[in-house]
């Protein structure tokens, strides 16, 4: 009996006869011979149909099969030395299971607003293909080094009652007669489960209420957030480095054919897997830039063309460490040598593509903290729960943030955040 196989096998069935569920991407005749480029989700290959090896009836159907047509062949691998691939197929046989026209997304340029508009078909093209099998390998590397690192998968819940960070980017939700908000980040949670379980990580969807114009914001999107209980800030950075070095390496292990789809040179992202990031103390990003002529002084917030400027310095990401407090949220922990500042982390990807992970050592005194939540601005009363991880039992502990869909578009090298997610939101299709 023949086998059933996906495309992404045809290395171990070289010279066989197997079978493939199959969609047409696209088809050129040349005489008595069809060209069918062919996808299954697994991979994109060519399959060849040669009028003297097939019946008239299956010649004829191959010729009249259009863009994303569905159906079912039968044929034997070769190699295929000239494709990215590798492989192709030559088809002895073809069973039509639907073949409609007017398939919107036709094999020429089409503008980003229009693709976008039709992200449910475009996903199946060879760039969101490319990029959502890297998102699966990054995702499960993810879990994969956490796992062996101690942690466990921690859920924080969507809708929140309190701010870990700015309340004027809040989504505000009625629940219930009571005021919730759609979650910014896990964070203030998953500290809680640090204090049961020690290690912990939160995976999931978080919201900012601003809009998405810019290339490296979304109104929704992913967040990777450990909390380490016992951990000081200097060892949060070296599992952040570590983590991402096998991340990384992961994906040039992995995913050599899908970097190839994209045009990402794999060497750009090597020296990441080496570790060995720089920690540059924010005073020296600040002298960094006002040395290279920027208008920049000591206490602003970096914007994406001075992340831009440093990452550019650097062949793998960097840190920078111990930002003011007037520009950091109120949990961070103060520097014991510097109370003007927190000790916190940003790391800056390189190629210009600025921050992708931020994190801090958080205050773990509680009157300490009650304070600054009071210089905040912010209810106490929505933080006692927050207070009393400090009153019962605190510890030392540390926590970092990854934006998913940001570290994605670097690592893949896009030119907009919104590629590396699979729905944006219509909000967000919308903006210019």
């Amino acid at each position: 009996m023949t086998e059933l196989i996906s495309i992404k096998d045809s290395s171990k069935h070289v010279d066989q006869e197997v079978k493939m569920h199959v969609w047409l991407t696209d088809k050129r005749s040349s005489g008595k011979i069809i060209f069918l480029q062919l996808r299954d989700g697994t991979a994109f290959f060519q399959g060849v149909v040669r009028k003297n090896d097939v019946s008239e009836e299956v010649f004829e159907t191959a010729k009249t099969l259009r863009q994303e047509a569905s159906f079912y062949i039968t044929g034997t691998i070769h190699e295929d030395a000239r494709s990215h691939f590798g492989y192709e197929i030559q088809i002895t046989d073809l069973k039509v299971v639907s073949n409609n026209e007017g398939y919107p997304i036709g094999n020429k340029e089409h503008g980003v607003d229009f693709l976008l508009d039709h992200r449910h078909l475009w996903l199946r093209s060879k760039k969101p293909f490319a990029i959502m099998q890297i998102r699966n390998t990054m995702f499960k590397a993810t879990v994969d080094f956490f796992e062996k690192e101690g942690f466990i998968k921690f859920d924080a819940p969507i809708f929140m009652h309190s701010a870990p960070e700015g309340t004027t980017q809040l989504f505000h939700v009625d629940y219930f007669d009571y005021d919730a908000y759609l979650s910014q980040s896990g964070q203030l949670y998953g500290e809680a489960g640090a204090m049961a379980y020690g290690k912990i990580f939160t995976f999931g969807p978080t919201f900012r209420a601003e809009e998405s114009k810019g290339r490296r914001h979304m109104t929704e999107f992913w967040m990777m957030e450990p909390e380490m209980a016992w951990m000081h800030q200097d060892e949060s950075l070296d599992i952040q480095e570590r983590y991402l070095a096998y991340m990384v390496k992961q994906v040039l292990d992995k995913n050599e054919y899908e970097l190839k789809i994209l045009g990402r040179d794999p060497e750009k992202l090597r020296p990441t897997t080496e570790g060995n990031f720089t920690r540059l103390p924010y005073d020296d990003a600040v002298k960094m830039l006002q040395d290279a002529g920027r208008d920049f002084k000591w206490g602003d917030d970096f914007g994406a063309p001075d992340e831009g400027y440093i990452s550019e310095q650097y062949d793998r990401p960097v840190f920078i460490v111990n930002y003011p407090t007037s520009i950091k949220p109120f949990y961070m922990k103060k520097n014991p040598d510097n109370p003007k500042e927190y000790l916190c982390a940003d790391v800056i990807a390189p190629e210009g593509y600025g921050e992708i992970f931020g994190g801090s050592e958080r205050e773990g005194n509680y009157e300490v903290l009650k304070q600054q939540i009071l210089a905040a601005g912010l209810n106490l009363e929505d933080y006692q729960w927050y207070l009393d991880l400090r009153k019962f039992g605190g510890v030392p502990h540390s926590g970092f943030g990854m934006g998913f869909e940001r570290t994605i578009a670097w690592v893949c090298h896009l030119d907009h955040i919104r590629e590396a997610i699979p729905f944006p939101r219509l909000i967000n299709r919308m903006q210019p």
